[in-house]
Parts: C-alpha cells; sequence; structure tokens
C-alpha cells in the first residue's frame, strides 16, 4: 500500500517480468550505495521505492504511508534496526512483509525473534536473490501468478553514491563525541565497503570494531580510517 487507507484492489498485479508489480517497498539505510542498489533493484522487479535514512524518518514516515513491504538496515545512526522491527511487527496494522538485511549474519536470529519475516545478507546486487527474497513472506494474493524466470542479472550502484557515503562519514569522524559514534563508523563503513568490493576500508573498519569490542583505544585505527576516506573523497574529482 501507499497512503493510509489505499485498498490493495487499485493496485497493478504483478506479472512474471516485474514481479513486485503493486508493492511500495520502504527502504530503511543510511548508505546511499546499498539504498542506491536497492532503487535499482525495485525498479527492475516493478516496485515504487521510498527511503528512510533513520529511524525517526522511517517513524515519519509510516505516519502517512503504509508500504507493502519495509526492509531495514540493523545498524542505523539513531537507533537500533531491531527495535524498529519489533514496532512494526506488533503494529495494529502490520506492513505485509518485514525484512532485515545486514552483513552482520549473527543478528539474523535476533531479527526474526523480534517479528522479522526474513533476512538479507549484504551485500545484495543480485535481482534473482532480491526477488526471491521478497516473494518469499509476501500474502499469497501479492504473488505473480503462473511460472516466472528468474533474472541472472546485478544492479551496479553509481560510484557517485559511494562518494557520498565517504563524505558522510568523514563529517562523523570530524564530529566525535563519544565511543558509541565509533562503534556506528565501523559498523556503517565495514557494510559499505564489502557491498563496494573495498577490500582495504573494510579491513581498517573491521580492526576498529574488534579494538571497540575488546574495550581498548582504537585512536590508531581511527586515523587509519579518517586517512582512507579522505583518500577516497580526493578521487570525487576524477569522477
Amino acid at each position: 500500500m501507499d497512503k493510509l487507507g489505499l485498498q490493495t484492489d487499485t493496485l497493478p498485479s504483478p506479472t512474471a517480468e516485474r514481479p513486485l508489480l503493486g508493492l511500495t517497498v520502504l527502504v530503511i539505510e543510511d548508505s546511499r550505495y546499498a539504498c542506491e542498489a536497492m532503487r535499482l533493484l525495485c525498479l527492475r522487479s516493478g516496485a515504487r521505492i521510498r527511503r528512510a535514512d533513520c529511524i525517526r524518518a522511517a517513524r515519519r514516515h509510516l505516519q502517512v504511508y503504509r508500504p507493502s513491504v519495509v526492509i531495514t538496515d540493523l545498524g542505523l545512526p539513531d537507533g537500533n534496526g531491531i527495535d524498529l522491527i519489533q514496532e512494526l511487527s506488533r503494529a495494529q496494522q502490520r506492513v505485509d512483509a518485514i525484512l532485515a538485511i545486514s552483513g552482520d549474519t549473527h543478528l539474523a536470529a535476533d531479527a526474526i525473534a523480534a517479528g522479522a519475516d526474513g533476512f538479507i545478507e549484504k551485500p545484495l546486487n543480485s535481482l534473482a536473490q532480491f526477488q526471491q527474497s521478497v516473494l518469499s513472506v509476501l500474502p499469497a494474493d501479492r504473488q505473480p501468478k503462473g511460472l516466472r524466470t528468474l533474472a541472472d542479472e546485478t544492479v551496479e550502484p553509481d560510484e557517485i553514491a559511494y562518494q557520498d557515503d565517504m563524505a558522510h562519514i568523514a563529517d562523523v569522524l570530524d564530529d566525535i563525541g563519544d565511543t558509541v559514534t565509533l562503534d556506528y563508523v565501523a559498523q556503517f563503513l565495514g557494510g559499505v565497503a564489502r557491498s563496494a568490493c573495498d577490500t582495504a576500508l573494510e579491513q581498517a573498519a573491521l580492526a576498529l570494531a574488534e579494538k571497540r569490542a575488546l574495550g581498548q583505544s582504537a585512536e590508531t585505527e581511527r586515523a587509519a580510517i579518517a586517512g582512507l576516506v579522505q583518500n577516497r573523497l580526493s578521487q570525487r574529482i576524477a569522477i
């Protein structure tokens, strides 16, 4: 659904070629790169996409719209996506499907226990995987009729979206006021770098996360990440 109160019989029916036609997907994701991948996947599947970059924005959206599907990242700048899943799953008018998405697969069980209908592992760039993940948790009346061919296709987000993520985290690093923010930096960059196959940055994010988990000073790791981020931002002109 889109606007609150809109009847499902006014929506177009899914087809074999566009199996998510008629669906509106709310993606709650703070990474522009990951969200751009999701936009392309929705577009090629026939679904409309709406985006929120934090829990507060998602709640504002849900006061006006009721999407068919919610796909939420679990590490968000203003809270834990698992708490939002629990809130959505207990809502009086529950959306058709709630999916958690994260590169931290050990969180899958927690997401399902909170009320998620399924879990998607990052990075996600396969059209077939995306469609199957959504269709597998939808009610029967929202499924396309007849046989369909699984699209053997992947999407490649625009490099500018990756640059936007680097600019975002550079701002965060410039304004770090507590250690919790460092946890966010490690989680955010780990997921984004993995999606973009940026091995050096992913390893740096992992090193930061390990130091934080041990309760040790992570100033060296923070400085290393800051340097890597600035290096990637310096490539903006070439793009």
